[in-house]
């Protein structure tokens, strides 16, 4: 044994190394689901930057430094406070603000969130299951994003008013009745954010064909 370490410590360490650069500072992430629909697509691989919020010890959640605070509209790779599991939500809100949500429509410090529809797509749940899907920007509090509502889906669609506390952040997912988000999980607090997802390094069509899909590579995020 110790002789083939020796003879592969070069192999090794660069190992090691690497496994420290994806645990501290960038890390890739797939997406399985279409929680983030339309925005982010199941097979897309994003590429997430550990360094955007704050230094962590590497594989652990023990914050050494904080680098930056987390702005509405970044979307974000986290732990589940329910579970652990690692998620990838938009934060919609964020420590000190006062949020609701009225049939839909989201609400932040007494501003009412405007929505303009952009077209209706066919949302595909599982090889038997379609929906019409909504489209609409929603501005919210200086911040822009495409969103969708599924037609036909009770979802968690009120909740609120309540005050994000401090270290605290308000997820939600961009395709809003599929989305297991902070209406279920409840509030995120700061020492399980893992980064800031950047851009989409590649992405296939793993829920048709499964062909590269040329057009999504290095996409920015917004």
């Amino acid at each position: 044994m110790l002789k083939l370490i020796r003879e592969n410590r070069g192999f090794l360490l660069f190992m090691l190394m690497f496994g420290l650069f994806r645990t501290a500072v960038a890390d890739w992430n797939p997406i399985p689901s279409g929680s983030m629909h339309p925005n982010l697509l199941e097979g897309d691989v994003v590429l997430v930057n550990r360094l955007a919020y704050q230094l962590k010890v590497p594989l652990t959640d023990i914050v050494v430094g904080r680098l930056a605070d987390p702005a509405r509209g970044d979307i974000v790779t986290f732990g589940s406070p329910q579970d652990g599991t690692r998620l990838i939500k938009r934060v919609v809100a964020v420590p000190g603000d006062v949020v609701e949500m009225r049939n839909k429509v989201l609400s932040i410090n007494g501003v009412v969130a405007d929505y303009e529809p952009l077209g209706v797509a066919d949302e595909r749940l599982d090889e038997s299951h379609h929906l019409p899907a909504m489209r609409l920007r929603e501005q919210a509090a200086a911040d822009a994003r495409t969103v969708q509502w599924l037609a036909g889906v009770q979802g968690r669609d009120s909740f609120g008013p309540i005050t994000v506390p401090p270290d605290r952040f308000l997820m939600l997912g961009d395709n809003r009745d599929n989305s297991a988000d902070s209406r279920f999980i409840g509030l995120v607090p700061r020492e399980l954010l893992i980064g800031r997802a950047e851009r989409v390094l590649v992405s296939a069509d793993i829920t048709g064909n499964w062909m590269p899909r040329f057009d999504r590579f290095g996409l920015a995020l917004r």
